[in-house]
């Protein structure tokens, strides 16, 4: 009686091993990795006031919130470089998603701020298109990603799979999140915005300093353009007349114009009083030196820029004391704190 129950028992576990084995095998792979079809994406606005230009949008990568998410996680992520380094340990929000002081010794960080508004990148502009080209540059060459570790990782070959549909992630995919996330970094919430907004009314000396910045007395405005403050082109402003420096050269390492000798993009004015070097090569360090610069300090070369060379402007700008700090103070009213300490803009980590 007891060999007959031993052996009935072992019958019914056998079963039921053979059935949860059998469902195992008959079951569908995890939905996540097997479907082929992305999932529903949730559409996200690039959130700009009416008074700015539309920003430049790929047909192929409209925002979605998840997306947005997924490139903001990217580029915080260290996983990106072979050196422990992420897209945030040169660009920290709280300075304007710039750094202080100079990368390798050699010129300041571009700050990461209304990108959605370029195609021209980088100081000389070598680096064309859109926010999605750059992004390319970035992961592939710049990093120089290892995709294999980022293919092993579990949460991103998930993540990839289900929002674009990937077995292996590439750089174009790598690209293409953090163009999402890096479009969504606009500073839009300045004195100077409010100001426009009828919601700030400017001091004296912000007031004398946005007279001088828009018209002929300060000439600022016609490469640094309202409200993006950057037309995104390439001027020579009369920095050397000696290029002592290949990287001094400008844009003529690009095109190899005599024309484009010394030219270089024009930088965002967004936060410049967060930034400590200016220039392609940061050798100034500080505002009351760039505007001495404009002021006297101008080099009459031959391709300078037609704005530069005026006839009013033979002598330079002409600014005594008190105009100066007047120009300073306006700068300083693009100064954005809701950019520099957005919640959503933060490490996610």
């Amino acid at each position: 009686m007891k060999q007959k129950f031993v052996l009935t028992a072992l019958f019914v576990a056998l079963f039921v091993l053979s059935f949860v084995f059998s469902c195992k095998k008959n079951a569908d792979p995890d939905p996540v990795i097997a479907n082929d079809t992305p999932a529903a994406l949730t559409p996200d606005t690039i959130l700009t006031p009416l008074y700015f230009p539309p920003p430049i949008i790929p047909d192929d990568n409209k925002p979605s919130k998840e997306l947005v998410q997924l490139g903001r996680q990217l580029y915080y992520d260290p996983i990106l470089s072979n050196n422990g380094r992420s897209c945030a340990s040169c660009h920290v929000q709280s300075l304007g998603f710039t750094v202080p002081g100079l990368y390798n010794n050699d010129m300041p960080v571009l700050p990461h701020v209304n990108l959605a508004w370029y195609n021209n990148f980088m100081w000389d502009g070598s680096k064309q298109g859109t926010l999605e080209d750059i992004m390319m540059f970035e992961v592939k060459d710049f990093f120089a990603t290892d995709l294999a570790k980022v293919n092993q990782s579990m949460t991103y070959k998930l993540l990839f799979k289900k929002y674009y549909g990937v077995n292996t992630i590439t750089y174009k995919e790598l690209a293409y999140a953090l163009a999402q996330f890096i479009r969504t970094l606009v500073s839009a919430n300045t004195k100077y915005d409010l100001s426009l907004k009828g919601l700030y009314k400017r001091s004296p000396d912000e007031q004398r300093g946005l007279e001088i910045f828009f018209t002929e007395k300060g000439d600022c405005f016609h490469c640094h353009v309202n409200p993006v403050t950057t037309d995104n082109l390439l001027h020579n402003t009369g920095l050397d007349s000696i290029f002592s420096k290949e990287s001094d050269k400008g844009y003529y390492l690009i095109s190899g114009l005599p024309s484009d000798l010394g030219k270089f993009r024009t930088p965002n004015l967004r936060n410049v009083a967060l930034r400590n070097r200016f220039m392609h090569d940061g050798r100034f360090s500080s505002l009351e030196e760039v505007i001495d610069f404009y002021d006297h300090g101008m080099h009459k070369v031959n391709n300078l820029d037609p704005v530069m060379s005026l006839p009013a402007k033979n002598n330079g700008l002409q600014l005594n004391a008190i105009e100066k700090k007047q120009l300073i103070a306006f700068l300083k009213t693009f100064t954005d704190s809701t950019f520099i300490s957005s919640p959503k803009y933060a490490n996610p980590y």
